[in-house]
């Protein structure tokens, strides 16, 4: 009796030789998701929205996000996969997995530039390959401070590790979302033709104050369920006012979130266990201002 045949794998890329680079090389940020390792993303559902526009189209389905530092750019990532997660995206988009490519990971112990593609040229051709097939739902990349793949980074181990992607690019056969700030866009990625003309762009401007108390009213539950402490809307508001004032060298969201978490840290240390304080409030600001406790009101 002739045995079975063995089933065909259809990849280039084996199923188990994908599984096992993504594990090593990257960090699944919808299955991270799913684990409640993640705050709620709020506020940015307008730039949320963008992204899946972009990434539904047939083509030019690369979407870069450009903004200051602590912003939020990188927390997009995790709203996409959010929204993915509870079912929030059309069709094409369902199940999708959200893989952040991290290149110091990489890039660790690695000797060569032979060694570092042997590595990164797989998992591209792994993703893109079954993107192409259209028989699962896409794999997204997310790849925080891309500035540093382009060709003009020349001081970088990974100078020209772009040029790798663009074939793909061309062909439509990678989602990639990345994100960097407008100065290093302007160094590294507007001088690179190839490269920019395949992105569209999604500019992020710094939170108002209203949008940003927005935000921490939405994280402080979670922040109530850590410190055992009760974090009134007034208490964020007034993160909020004082950051704004006083840490000048920041941007919101991220300054008002550190801002907090310090505050709440304090207040625990000094043995409140009713609700956040405004002497607690005061002095996470001093500290991240670098100013004396006194002067901050």
């Amino acid at each position: 009796m002739t045995p079975p045949a063995k089933p065909v794998n259809r990849f280039v890329i084996s199923d188990e030789e994908m599984e096992g680079l993504l594990s090593r090389y990257t960090r699944d940020i919808t299955e991270q998701d799913r684990k409640g390792r993640f705050d709620p993303i709020a506020g940015r559902e307008e730039e949320i929205d963008h992204m899946v526009l972009i990434l539904l189209q047939r083509m030019r389905k690369n979407v870069l996000l450009l903004g200051g530092a602590g912003v939020g750019k990188t927390a997009l990532f995790i709203g996409l996969a959010q929204l993915i997660n509870r079912g929030g995206v059309p069709k094409m988009l369902q199940g999708s997995r959200i893989i952040e490519l991290e290149m110091s990971m990489i890039g660790a112990g690695s000797q060569s530039r032979a060694e570092l593609e042997g590595r990164l040229i797989p998992i591209v051709k792994g993703v893109a390959e079954r993107n192409a097939a259209r028989t699962q739902p896409p794999i997204i990349f997310c790849i925080d401070e891309i500035h540093q793949l382009m060709m003009a980074f020349k001081a970088s181990s990974y100078g020209g590790i772009a040029d790798l992607l663009k074939p793909y690019l061309t062909a439509g056969d990678l989602y990639v979302i990345g994100a960097t700030t407008r100065d290093e866009y302007d160094l590294f990625i507007r001088v690179e033709p190839a490269i920019d003309r395949r992105f569209q762009k999604i500019t992020l401007n710094t939170p108002d104050a209203e949008m940003t108390k927005a935000i921490l009213y939405n994280l402080k539950s979670n922040f109530e369920e850590h410190f055992g402490i009760k974090i009134s809307k007034e208490a964020c508001a007034r993160v909020v006012r004082l950051a704004d004032r006083y840490i000048r060298n920041r941007h919101n969201p991220d300054k008002s979130i550190l801002a907090l978490d310090q505050a709440c840290a304090r207040a625990v240390k000094n043995g409140i266990t009713d609700a956040l304080d405004a002497a607690s409030i005061e002095a996470a600001i001093a500290i991240e201002a670098g100013i004396d406790p006194k002067a901050v009101r």
